[in-house]
């Protein structure tokens, strides 16, 4: 059996085991978090590295005090599944998504609710802080795009053009564009001076399910249904090169601060890590039993958070992932 740590937690969060899986040539090493008591659906780390943020399909936000490895505080006001989870840039707020149509914001200091928008018609899907902190973009099921003003709480335009539910939002690093993934099968790249699409991203085949901007912003990587993980020109969205080797729905993605690893995760468990200057893939890692459905990096791009069915959350060891992932 594992090694297993209980910490004692308020009546709320019941209890929180701490599981450290030792290192072997089958499985990196790793930490696991347990508190969620169904899916986690999406992660975010705050901006200083210190604290993780666990959305659920239990309704629930977990924000994580990684140094004690437990919750500092469950948020608890989403009555559905949560589906998107953002810090704003100076780590003091959270953003929270879920399938009740609406945006909610929290005090990271006291873990109250602070805030909520509403004006989406159906669920939200996701959301994303713009990098000076001073806009939220969300996306949803409605087929809109809506970019918020922070300081004011209000709307400040709606971008339309997809043709479906719209699954996934992120700015660049510049903050000048947006790109957005769509159940339609496209992704768009919006110029958020004009509020119009620079380009319209098709060649997935079915349906795209999330969109990444390397740290330099001047790639940008989508991934969907097909497996594919393709990679576009982010200034023209000019198609550049297809990433294959997954076999399933590709979840999620993101790029390692640096932008050297371009990390995918799918469906049927794989999580592959890519080499964004040669596009090979250098590792591997196969668990058929874990879908891999959501990932982010820590700011110091050392460790990678997953999440999947099995309610927990695995603190990768990055280098071991590599070291020990190979592709045969």
């Amino acid at each position: 059996m594992l090694p297993t740590s209980v910490v004692a937690l308020s009546p709320a969060l019941a209890m929180v085991v701490l599981l450290v899986a030792p290192a072997s040539d089958a499985a990196p090493a790793r930490t696991f978090l347990e508190g969620h008591t169904n899916t986690v659906t999406c992660l975010a780390y705050s901006p200083d590295g210190k604290t993780l943020a666990s959305g659920s399909k239990d309704g629930t936000v977990i924000v994580w005090e990684l140094a004690k490895s437990r919750p500092r505080f469950s948020l608890e006001g989403h009555p559905r599944m949560v589906t998107s989870v953002a810090f704003s840039p100076d780590g003091r707020t959270l953003a929270s998504t879920a399938d009740d149509k609406d945006v909610r914001l929290w005090d990271l200091e006291t873990g109250k609710s602070v805030g909520r928008l509403r004006g989406h018609k159906d669920e939200v899907r996701s959301v994303a802080y713009s990098p000076d902190g001073k806009t939220l973009a969300t996306g949803s099921a409605d087929y809109t795009i809506k970019l918020w003003d922070v300081a004011k709480g209000e709307e400040k335009s709606t971008l339309t053009g997809h043709k479906g539910e719209v699954n996934h939002v992120v700015f660049s690093p510049d903050g000048k564009a947006l790109a957005s993934a769509g159940w339609d099968g496209v992704a768009h790249l919006w110029d958020l001076e004009t509020g119009k699409a620079r380009a319209v991203l098709t060649g997935h085949e079915g349906m795209v399910r999330v969109a990444a901007f390397s740290p330099n912003g001047q790639l940008l990587a989508t991934a969907g249904k097909d497996g594919v993980v393709r990679l576009w020109e982010a200034a023209t969205g000019k198609p550049l090169n297809d990433l294959k080797g997954h076999g399933d729905l590709v979840r999620t993605l993101a790029f390692d601060p640096k932008g050297q690893i371009l990390v995918s995760g799918c469906k049927d468990g794989s999580l592959k890590l890519w080499d964004v200057e040669t596009k090979k893939c250098l590792a591997t890692h196969q668990d058929a039993d874990r879908p891999v459905l959501t990932l982010a990096f820590s700011p110091d791009g050392k460790t990678l958070a997953t999440g999947s069915v099995d309610k927990s959350i695995r603190l990768w060891d990055l280098a071991e992932l590599l070291k020990q992932g190979s592709d045969k």
